[in-house]
């Protein structure tokens, strides 16, 4: 028999994992190619797994809420037709002993099986082991959270977050996969991968538990690895849009006449943003490590929020859309997000985020960046307060609060406030007399 194993698929660019939120098959079940096996959540966008054999379901790798890498296996299936082949497992040969190293570059394969405590092995996918070779993590020393103890990107990250890493090997004159000696095997855990574990909160009679599902936690680990990675920086500048309410107020009930949807002040703002960010492509740009990408098309990401998730849907080539073009999209985009209907191109690309933060009533907030964009940009609620002329006199006016986020690997406060007043200038200058909708 030939089995074939079906690994967690990259379902987007910059998305290192995927949580198996349900599964289609089980053991001993006949597919087709490209039936669907499972249902994966990211924290960009949900989707299901294709078949890539025909045949019958061997095993289920991982479990339901399990959270693995890309490239990892989650289902072996027996696909038929192959003299010879034999099972699919996790061990390498015995004529290979231990860790493999890269012979140029002297870091651990990607596809190595490396001996940890008790005998076993273990196979890291290569996100695991980039983190625990970038941070010195003794993997032999860490309590895996995936399915059978798999040890994942997560797991690494909160005990960087914690500042209680397990020293690697290595440092204390040790090859990295050296078996312990029997003194050593006997030493009490040390109390780092503790340290990474839930806090215990006791539930009070009356207190309502209520599980993390998949989606909240795939949004969690977004934004830790956002906080993590990316040294966050804040400015705000106000903006008086009262010609910008006037002149949407004045249009608004014939355009949904005409058109069908509604034209709102945030089709507005993305709008100005795309056409600042064209004006100060620094803002359009990456950290990639060794080097910044400054990305030459401009597609806004926009937040949209469900009663339990949250999803960021892109309108692509925003600096090419009309203000209408731009309604359009925000107004089908966020029915989709509220309806589970969202593919996965229309989460992909974003290359800067604006989120609509005022519509709670928000005045002012500090966003977390969308990983690995550069900049988020909140826009505030618009509020009538008095505001100081230029002559002297004091007026009620529409003011709105414009608050970005940025990565200060990528950007400087300068090129940002520039931006800012870019995009401020360009608000303060929307009229009937000036600005067109189409």
């Amino acid at each position: 028999m030939a089995v074939e194993q079906i690994k967690m698929p990259q379902l987007g660019e910059s998305v290192t994992e995927g949580t198996i939120s349900k599964w289609l098959v089980s053991p001993g079940d006949k597919v087709n190619k490209y039936d669907p096996l499972a249902e994966v959540m990211t924290d960009k966008v949900n989707a299901e797994i294709p078949s890539s054999f025909a045949g019958t379901i061997k095993e289920l790798i991982a479990g339901e809420g399990d959270t693995l890498a890309v490239g990892e296996i989650i289902c072996t299936i027996d696909a038929g037709g192959a003299e010879g082949a034999t099972s699919v497992s996790n061990e390498v040969p015995k004529s290979e002993s231990g860790a493999k190293k890269d012979t140029e570059k002297g870091t651990v394969s990607a596809s190595q099986t490396v001996s940890v405590e008790k005998g076993n092995r273990q196979r890291y996918s290569p996100a695991v082991l980039k983190i625990s070779q970038e941070h010195g993590i003794d993997l032999a020393q860490v309590k895996g959270s995936g399915a059978g103890g798999r040890i994942t990107r997560k797991d690494l990250l909160q005990l960087i977050e914690s500042g209680n890493i397990p020293a690697a090997a290595e440092q204390k004159g040790e090859p990295v996969n050296s078996q312990r000696n029997a003194e050593q095997d006997s030493e009490p855990a040390k109390p780092a991968a503790a340290a990474a574990a839930p806090v215990n909160v006791a539930a009070m009679p009356g207190d309502i538990e209520i599980p993390v599902t998949g989606v909240r936690k795939a949004i969690a680990a977004n934004m830790l690895r956002s906080k993590h990675e990316a040294p966050h920086a804040w400015t705000m500048v106000e903006v008086d849009a009262t010609g910008l309410v006037e002149y949407r107020n004045s249009i608004k009930d014939d355009f949904k006449q005409k058109e069908g949807f509604n034209l709102t002040f945030f089709a507005f703002f993305v709008k100005a943003v795309a056409q600042a960010l064209k004006e100060f492509p620094e803002i359009n740009s990456m950290w990639a490590g060794d080097k910044i990408i400054q990305k030459k098309d401009i597609n806004i990401s926009i937040a949209v929020a469900t009663e339990n998730a949250l999803f960021v849907p892109v309108i692509k080539h925003a600096d090419e859309k009309t203000i209408k073009g731009i309604a359009r999209e925000i107004t089908e985009l966020a029915g989709k997000a509220r309806n589970g209907k969202l593919t996965m191109d229309e989460m992909q690309g974003g290359t800067f985020t604006v989120n609509n933060t005022g519509s709670f009533g928000s005045v002012q907030s500090m966003g977390i960046i969308n990983y690995p964009q550069a900049a988020i940009l909140q826009v505030e609620s618009i509020v009538k307060r008095p505001v100081v002329m230029n002559n002297g006199m004091i007026a009620v006016r529409d003011m709105v609060n414009l608050c970005l986020s940025l990565d200060h690997r990528v950007l400087d406060g300068l090129i940002c406030g520039r931006f800012l007043q870019r995009v401020k200038e360009i608000i303060e200058n929307t009229s009937k007399s000036n600005t067109s909708v189409y």
